[in-house]
C-alpha cells in the first residue's frame, strides 16, 4: 500500500474517494446529497488551504485523509475514512501519521479534530452534558464503539467537546495531538 498525495489521483481514483466518503459516513447522513461527497474532494485540489492524501493498492483507493489549514499553527484532520471492506487493517492509523508528518513539514505543531457522536458510541451520546461537560468528558466510555477511541489509540487527547452540536445529547468531541516540538 502506498500513500500519495491528492494531486496524483486519476479521475477513477477521485471518484472512489467520493464513494468511500458517501459510504463511510452513511450513518450520520455526511455526503448523502448528489455531488456533496465530489465537491468535498475538488475542495482538495482547489482550495489551498486543503491537502488530503490516499491510501492506494494496486491502483485502487482504500482510505483517504484531508487536512484543513485554519490556523497558523495547526491542521485540522478532515476528513478520514477508509472502505468498509479494508477497515482493521492499520490503513486508518497509517493515513493520519502521513497527515501528521505533512503537517509537521508544514512547520504545524499540532493536529486537531472533532468526531461527532451522532449514533450512540459513546457515554456521552443521548445524555445532558450540562453541568460538568469536562468531567463528563474525562470519564467518558465506549458503548458500541466510536472513532474516539481510535484516535486516542494514536495519541489524540481530548481537549473539549462542544455539548448538542447536532440536537441534543448528540456532541462534538474534540482532539489534537502535538505533532512538533514548539
Amino acid at each position: 500500500m502506498d500513500i500519495i498525495v491528492f494531486e496524483h489521483l486519476t479521475a477513477e481514483q477521485r471518484a472512489q474517494c467520493a464513494e468511500i466518503l458517501r459510504e463511510a459516513f452513511a450513518a450520520v447522513e455526511a455526503y448523502s446529497e448528489p455531488g456533496e461527497a465530489e465537491a468535498e474532494i475538488e475542495s482538495f485540489f482547489v482550495d489551498p488551504d486543503r491537502f488530503a492524501m490516499a491510501a492506494v493498492e494496486k491502483g485502487r483507493v482504500l482510505g483517504l485523509v484531508g487536512g484543513i489549514i485554519a490556523y497558523t499553527h495547526a491542521v485540522e484532520l478532515h476528513p478520514l475514512a477508509v472502505e468498509a471492506g479494508h477497515r482493521g487493517r492499520g490503513i486508518g492509523a497509517a493515513l493520519t501519521r502521513a497527515l501528521e508528518e505533512r503537517a509537521a513539514a508544514m512547520g504545524r505543531l499540532t493536529v486537531y479534530l472533532g468526531t461527532d457522536d451522532e449514533v450512540g458510541g459513546t457515554s456521552l451520546f443521548g445524555a445532558d452534558i450540562f453541568p460538568g461537560a469536562l468531567a463528563k468528558l474525562a470519564a467518558i466510555a465506549p458503548t458500541t464503539g466510536h472513532p474516539f477511541f481510535f484516535y486516542r489509540k494514536l495519541g489524540y487527547e481530548p481537549v473539549g467537546l462542544i455539548p448538542d452540536a447536532n440536537g441534543f445529547g448528540k456532541p462534538d468531541l474534540l482532539m489534537a495531538k502535538r505533532v512538533k516540538a514548539p
